[in-house]
């Protein structure tokens, strides 16, 4: 486990931290999420990493994990930059180079890029693929295979909430052999320390994880939260959202993409590799969520739960979790940041709560 480094020593102000720290537990005891996690880096070191509130019935503690939701998306990129790394994939390569029976109703010309921008053309989960059925694998990859395009590929920002999880496992299960849960865990979680963070959770672990805590009665058309409450589906691989993680992991995560792929002497991927991930690739009005969205490889740039960046807004980069958390870092500031609740909110109050936090985190910087 990382020790904290003093604030001073990586021009940040402790009183403004404190602050932080004040902020977090107003927003527990104001009722906005039962508990939640938050960790902080810059340059590398870390600053804070405080947790609070109740996971289920049970006190928040520093081993409990949290289910990211989409933020889960970035740990799943991360993967396919280390296969692009050593040579397995190409970005445009076609999806079905490597999968063959992909190459189906209208995804024929599907390649890995567009998967990582949501460009793919079929956003939605197949309606016949129930969550009892996401422990069979060959259940999933069968409903991607079969699923429709809506849009042409490549053409529209459409998100892809869950489908992209499940087509890049597949990817990484065909080029390397190995599950996308051992992938992860092998080549992610052990070499950066992270070890509380898992896609797929390992059985006997279920009790360490805080369910998700519907907030507000209207908040969860789409029923994820109760969905991605189930034990029995945090022991699935749905790399698009059912990872779980501590807080001090996820900011971890960011903390060494920051340090542009090292952190305290290991390197997860090179420099070179993370200054293309994290490279515009598409922008515009996201077909799925009717909003303006900004994409590299598999991350968003410039959103406004990160707070706002001093330098250049295209330089900070993650990705949030539905209703829940966001994870971010900023190479301008060198901020790395993970802030995960247990409480689904609407947008408009969930955004304002990651946002004031990120913000109070990039104000403690001197």
């Amino acid at each position: 486990m990382a020790t904290i480094t003093k604030p001073d020593a990586v021009a940040m102000d402790s009183q403004k931290l404190e602050q932080v720290n004040q902020l977090f537990q107003r927003q527990i005891d104001e009722g906005l999420h039962p508990g939640a996690g938050l960790a902080v880096y810059r340059y590398g070191n870390l600053v804070l990493d405080i947790y609070g509130g109740i996971a289920n019935t049970e006190p928040v503690t520093s081993d409990t994990m949290f289910v990211l939701m989409s933020s889960t998306k970035p740990l799943t990129a991360s993967c396919m930059y280390m296969l692009k790394e050593r040579g397995q994939i190409d970005w445009d390569d076609l999806v079905s180079k490597h999968w063959p029976k992909f190459a189906q109703n209208g995804k024929e010309t599907v390649t890995i890029r567009h998967i990582l921008t949501h460009r793919g053309g079929f956003p939605q989960t197949p309606e016949s693929l129930l969550w009892t059925d996401w422990a069979d694998w060959s259940k999933v990859t069968h409903a991607m295979e079969q699923a429709p395009t809506i849009y042409p590929p490549g053409k529209t920002l459409a998100y892809h909430p869950i489908n992209y999880g499940w087509v890049l496992a597949e990817i990484v299960r065909r080029v390397d052999g190995r599950t996308f849960d051992r992938f992860i865990a092998e080549e992610l979680a052990a070499p950066l320390g992270i070890e509380n963070t898992y896609v797929g959770l390992p059985a006997g672990l279920e009790s360490r994880i805080s369910p998700i805590h519907l907030m507000e009665d209207d908040a969860d058309t789409s029923g994820y939260s109760g969905t991605f409450s189930r034990p029995e589906v945090w022991r699935c691989i749905v790399p698009g959202a059912n990872g779980v993680a501590t807080a001090s992991d996820l900011a971890r995560f960011y903390a060494m993409m920051e340090r542009k792929g090292s952190l305290d002497g290991e390197t997860i991927v090179q420099s070179a590799t993370v200054e293309g991930a994290v490279e515009l690739q598409v922008e515009g009005i996201d077909q799925s969520l009717g909003l303006f969205a900004q994409r590299s490889l598999g991350l968003a740039l410039a959103d406004e739960r990160m707070g706002k960046s001093t330098g250049n807004p295209l330089n900070t980069f993650g990705h949030g979790g539905a209703g829940t958390s966001i994870g971010w870092a900023d190479f301008d500031s060198g901020l790395a940041v993970g802030y995960i609740t247990n409480g689904f909110r609407g947008s408009p109050t969930n955004n304002a709560r990651l946002a004031a936090i990120s913000q109070a985190v990039r104000d403690a910087c001197i």
